[in-house]
């Protein structure tokens, strides 16, 4: 057999292309599209081989060659038809992802309605199929491409632009076509993690794929820093060598290697170390399944305070060896002689929980608290990708579980129960400490004191609380931290980019929903006449929000005092724009001293 890295000529490269399109000699593989944070498989590409050894196997040879003779539409044809059997074949799951060229439609090998028909046939949902417009091949006409597009819409499908960056029109397809995907081409992905420009270009990305209620997918993640980078970005969809390579039978099992990057995002975005399972770990020491129980015997009478050790196998936890269950072993007449010389698994108890570090202790107590009372857990073996860390017990957890709950309810807010100024500073300084990308939005009500002044503060409380269960309902997740410094002020540090479609979901829920709380003739005429000090009656506008937003450099500023500052001035400049208000500012940190003096003369 020829090895595909045989250099054929270009006759023979027709032959063998004409020979697959006679004998539909096409192998589909189809890698994995996968949720970045869950580690679950949201769909599958479809790539398309030649034959096993064929010089005309690879990819790329396969389609310049078809292109050459004038046969890529018949080739695409082929590789659509036998990629969408092969999916309906293997049951996989999630949407099926094709690469399809525009000019398809204007050639005669185009025949309208046989991929409906065949989806028919197959049982494959029209909304499970996303076709995919490459920019690596521009279109001549880009009308042809927006008909492209319009064509297939009407029969169901989604639509993507692949390989955005590559080419110059990406940015004009984008807004043309308004795709529901967008695949960020491979160059932007690799090394991410070393590329300050790369990271802005992808931000940008984000930010226009929220506004237009668009999905972002990367491409070509090879490295764990790279998709490491990419969560910290807010990227949530990718696909590439790392995560899986193009297959004949993909798995469809959730990604291990993903679950434990999206453990670490979730680790490094945590609200409080404390509040993790890991703080609760103390070094004892374990022994493998071969040990004798002399030896245990031996570490608890040497450990008078330690109840249980740990049992490993090759690094891993499989349970523990109890004090009493060996104190009462060794008691009885004979016990030490006929069972010191035993291995631990003549006592070795499972039914110990184990957990890993990063899990929060509420989701820890939850477990416990859901388990039959007669099998509840004393010992929680604490683990890092399943090897063993440490032991905790029912009592640390209990214990740490109260201290946490008197400590939030001291620094909370009476009226939101959320956190109050305290935690919000520590968690900034946090934050900054960490060298974390955040930005951190300044919640603001403009009107709000007539308002008070003219229903009474039983009503001003209902505007607090309406405005809490917003913003805790849109931009609660375990990268975010929801904050109430007081009064009609809240905070959202988020930990991703998305703050912007978030901000506007609080800015238009709070508008609509606030008119509830004002009487019909107030609404009718757009606001209050209300006393002010002098005895004079004013006129204010129906309440709006204000939302200051801020992106500050870790590396530039040293505390949250400094990034207080900032937000300060951003929510001001949003209250200048009057009415509902999101302002970016473009300030990162903080003036010199110096500087502030030079400006102040």
């Amino acid at each position: 057999m020829q090895s595909s890295l045989y250099k054929s000529s270009f006759s023979e490269d027709i032959d063998a292309l004409y020979r697959i399109l006679d004998d539909a000699a096409i192998t589909p593989h189809f890698q994995p599209i996968y949720d970045l944070l869950s580690g679950d498989v949201v769909g599958h590409e479809a790539l398309s081989r030649g034959p096993l050894g064929s010089p005309l196997e690879m990819p790329d040879k396969l389609f310049s060659t078809a292109i050459n003779c004038g046969k890529l539409h018949e080739l695409e044809l082929l590789c659509r038809e036998k990629s969408l059997r092969r999916f309906s074949e293997l049951g996989l799951s999630g949407k099926l992802f094709l690469n399809i060229s525009a000019s398809l439609l204007s050639s005669p090998d185009h025949q309208k309605g046989m991929t409906l028909s065949l989806l028919e046939k197959l049982n494959i949902s029209r909304d499970r199929i996303v076709i995919e417009l490459s920019e690596q091949h521009p279109y001549d006409h880009f009308g042809l491409s927006r008909a492209s597009v319009e064509y297939y819409r009407r029969m169901g499908f989604n639509i993507a632009i692949d390989d955005l960056g590559v080419g110059y029109s990406g940015l004009r397809m984008w807004s043309e076509l308004q795709p529901e995907y967008v695949k960020i081409d491979k160059h932007f992905v690799q090394g991410v993690d070393k590329d300050t420009v790369k990271r802005e270009f992808i931000r940008s990305i984000i930010a226009i794929a929220q506004s237009l209620r668009c999905e972002v997918i990367a491409e070509g993640i090879e490295t764990p820093r790279e998709l490491e980078s990419l969560l910290d970005l807010g990227i949530t969809r990718g696909q590439g060598f790392l995560l899986g390579r193009p297959v004949i039978e993909p798995s469809c099992k959730q990604s291990k290697f993903l679950t434990n990057s999206s453990r670490r995002f979730e680790l490094r975005h945590a609200v409080d170390e404390r509040d993790r399972v890991s703080s609760l770990a103390k070094e004892v020491p374990s022994v493998s399944k071969d040990t004798d129980l002399g030896t245990v015997g031996q570490l608890f009478k040497s450990n008078p305070v330690l109840q249980a050790v740990p049992v490993l196998s090759n690094a891993t936890p499989v349970g523990v060896v109890r004090r009493s269950d060996l104190m009462e072993l060794f008691s009885t007449q004979y016990g030490r002689a006929l069972y010191e010389h035993k291995q631990v698994t003549r006592l070795l108890r499972d039914d110990v929980l184990i957990v890993e570090g990063y899990v929060s202790l509420s989701k820890v107590s939850y477990q416990l608290t859901n388990q039959d009372n007669n099998n509840l857990n004393n010992e929680i073996i604490v683990v890092e990708d399943g090897c063993y860390v440490g032991i905790g017990s029912l009592r640390d957890l209990l214990k740490r579980i109260t201290d946490l709950k008197i400590q939030n309810a001291t620094y909370s807010n009476p009226l939101s129960l959320l956190p109050g100024s305290v935690p919000i500073n520590r968690e900034l300084d946090r934050r900054l400490n960490s060298a974390l990308d955040f930005y951190l939005a300044y919640f603001d009500l403009n009107n709000f004191k007539p308002f008070n002044d003219h229903y009474g503060y039983a009503r001003g409380d209902l505007v607090i609380q309406l405005l809490s269960q917003i913003i805790k309902r849109e931009a609660s997740n375990s990268a975010n931290f929801i904050g109430h410094i007081g009064g009609d002020d809240f905070v959202v540090i988020f930990g991703s980019d998305n703050w912007q479609v978030v901000c506007q979901k609080i800015l238009d829920q709070f508008a609509q929903q606030v008119k509830d709380l004002y009487s019909p003739k107030a609404i009718q005429e757009g606001g209050l006449w209300v006393k002010g000090r002098t005895q004079e009656v004013s006129f204010y506008e129906t309440l709006s929000l204000a939302i200051g937003v801020v992106h500050p450099d870790p590396y530039a500023c040293e505390s949250y005092h400094e990034v207080a500052e900032l937000a300060a001035q951003a929510k001001k400049e949003a209250k200048a724009m009057g009415g509902n208000a999101i302002f970016l500012s473009r300030r990162r940190k903080m003036r010199s001293e110096s500087a502030r003096k030079e400006g102040n003369n």
